[in-house]
């Protein structure tokens, strides 16, 4: 199997990919790289250093199979270019949906976000609810989703809807809440909770990468599917980390009081069974902590890294 993965070095491509790998795909990925290169070398990866806007400029074969991650990744770092945001998502997708038809790529996997139902109430989130996205971020996932299901016609469409991500990668993430607090217990002894009892869904990145493969294997699993396990409140994430660590919770206020919950009961019922969970994460990142694996190094926080880095680079571009 042929598989173009854009967006593939980031977080969650870090670990899609060596998995695609294993099970002999060949495999490209575009990507910018602009946190650093955690793909390996491999006889059947082909990495490409470019913009997914620019892809039917590239001299690319049919794939079997189009993974799509690329995008500006939440809403602090769509808050530095909210423009950039909405072009990357919705032009982005467009490029690539007009790159499939005219080679003849037939099937879609796009990572949306859970985040685009906005403030619910409901203790279940599911799939056939209203979308009220309150961000750029959120907003320009939701028209990606309209966008590439308006060729539906011609591709196979498969949409996923992942919840917070948690977990060790290659390419890591330490902004993202699980991530970022066991970090804060590690490095300080004390954890700073803003807020608290907002409900989160998440998902580790383990499972998330095993949802992209159970996709694959069942091509008939059409349409959109929420992608999370466990709902929990940031206090209580905090909680399960200075439990196993006998790190201080200092609780700040918080502007940000929104709560969401997802209900991932249409992937279960496909068959999907997922292997890990937060404590898992907590205990692999203090682990590679300890052992030295892993470092604290600034790319692994994406808006500092971008609005440092990337940003002034973009605008002497333009």
């Amino acid at each position: 199997m042929k598989i173009l993965v854009a967006g593939g070095a980031g977080y969650k491509g870090s670990v899609l990919v060596p998995k695609l790998l294993k099970r002999g795909y060949e495999v490209t990925v575009l990507d910018l790289f602009w946190f650093g290169n955690y793909l390996p070398d491999h006889r059947n990866l082909v990495k490409i250093n470019t913009d997914i806007r620019k892809i039917n400029a590239l001299e690319l074969p049919t794939y079997d199979l189009v993974i799509h991650l690329a995008s500006i990744a939440n809403d602090p770092c769509s808050n530095l270019d909210p423009e950039l945001t909405w072009d990357i998502s919705c032009q982005g997708s467009i490029e690539i949906m007009n790159f499939m038809v005219k080679s003849s790529s037939k099937r879609i996997i796009y990572a949306s976000s859970g985040s685009v139902y906005g403030l619910k109430t409901e203790k279940q989130v599911t799939e056939d609810l209203d979308l009220v996205p309150l961000t750029a971020y959120n907003k320009a996932k939701i028209s990606a989703e309209k966008i590439i299901l308006s060729y539906r016609d011609k591709v196979s469409v498969q949409i996923i809807r992942p919840a917070t991500v948690c977990g060790l990668a290659p390419r890591m993430r330490l902004d993202v809440a699980v991530n970022l607090l066991t970090m804060q217990a590690l490095n300080t002894g004390k954890i700073t909770v803003l807020g608290g009892n907002q409900e989160r869904p998440n998902i580790h990145i383990q499972d998330l990468s095993n949802v992209y493969l159970h996709f694959i294997d069942h091509p008939k699993l059409e349409g959109i599917f929420n992608a999370g396990f466990e709902n929990i409140s940031i206090l209580r994430l905090a909680e399960k980390i200075s439990q196993r660590l006998d790190a201080q919770i200092e609780v700040m206020p918080s502007n940000d009081l929104r709560s969401y919950r997802l209900s991932s009961e249409k992937l279960l019922k496909s068959g999907f069974k997922p292997q890990y969970g937060v404590n898992d994460a907590i205990e692999e990142i203090i682990l590679a902590f300890e052992s030295k694996s892993l470092l604290d190094l600034p790319n692994y926080y994406n808006v500092r890294w971008m609005d440092k880095k990337i940003m002034s680079n973009i605008k002497n571009a333009a």
